[in-house]
């Protein structure tokens, strides 16, 4: 009976063998759970900063059209000019 029972008994876990394997299990989640947070953090303020660069490349864009519409116009005015100049006999 005594041989029986120590078999039967010695195959169970204590409760201090769970609770060191769950403290340790629990550690390893903190430390992820931590590094979690520090890469939420990282990835919130580079969608900031891109988010912001966006914006940016949208104005430049605006800004680079309403460019592009004043040197089309000077370059008509040139032509004109030009034009002009050729069509007035010399003499």
């Amino acid at each position: 009976m005594i041989l029986l029972g120590s078999v039967g008994l010695g195959g169970c876990a204590t409760k201090g063998y769970v609770n060191s394997q769950i403290a340790t299990v629990n550690s390893r989640i903190d430390g992820i759970d931590g590094r979690l947070h520090t890469v939420e953090g990282t990835a919130g303020q580079a969608l900031t900063q891109a988010q912001a660069a966006a914006g940016q490349a949208q104005q430049n864009g605006q800004r680079i059209d309403q460019l592009q519409g004043r040197v089309d116009g000077l370059d008509q005015q040139i032509q004109q000019q030009q034009q002009r100049r050729q069509r007035r006999p010399r003499g």
